[in-house]
């Protein structure tokens, strides 16, 4: 599993000739580390005096946040495994018209259900993106960068992933399901954009005011 990688193991395998892991891990991978930092931020703000009037929303924005980031852990191998059953697909015999029926629907089958996992990602982009929002917002004055970077990272796993299901889109042949997750997919992405805009904005508010 990549997730029980050292993280120079995870690079090592990254750079490697090998196809996966590739730019799905890894925008699942920035999902995981934006919503860690905003499980820090609000770990950093539970405790605090200057913040009791948080805390409770703070503790639930912890939760989330955690629950979140073993979400896209787990996206992170699962990414990686749908590749792999692509390129498995493809392996399949096709010297004759059944085999090649064969493999063409395997290959179809298992294109789709990789184009779902970055889907995956990206919805989950925007759960975290408005946990970010709410400790950019109420959390640890001191760790609003933090909150930022939060923003930027899930924002990146979001445009990154829908970059994977745009890839597999291309290569499909089947007009109803494409159409369907492309509208899916840009309504997505403009949220998350309009999201990290929102989140900058706070964030800006703040560090002008110090």
């Amino acid at each position: 599993m990549l997730t029980k990688k050292t993280i120079n193991g995870f690079l090592d395998e990254l750079a490697s000739s090998s196809p996966a892991p590739g730019g799905g891990s890894v925008a699942a991978l920035a999902g995981a580390l934006g919503s860690a930092l905003t499980a820090m931020v609000a770990n950093l703000t539970i405790g605090k005096k200057k913040y009791a009037d948080a805390e409770g929303e703070m503790k639930k924005i912890l939760r989330q946040a955690e629950l979140l980031r073993g979400q896209f852990a787990a996206l992170i191998d699962k990414d990686t495994e749908a590749f792999q059953k692509v390129m498995e697909a493809f392996a399949l015999p096709k010297e004759t018209e059944p085999q090649k029926a064969l493999r063409a629907a395997a290959i179809r089958e298992a294109t789709k259900e990789a184009t779902l996992v970055p889907l995956e990602v990206m919805k989950h982009c925007i759960d975290a993106l408005a946990l970010a929002q709410e400790v950019a917002s109420s959390g640890n004055a001191n760790a609003v960068s933090d909150a930022g970077v939060s923003a930027l990272m899930l924002h990146a796993a979001c445009s990154g992933a829908a970059l994977n299901v745009r890839v597999n889109l291309k290569t499909l042949d089947d007009p109803e399901f494409i159409g369907w997750k492309r509208e899916e997919l840009e309504s997505i992405l403009n949220t998350s954009s309009m999201m990290l805009d929102e989140i900058h904005t706070i964030i800006d508010d703040k560090l002008a005011a110090d």
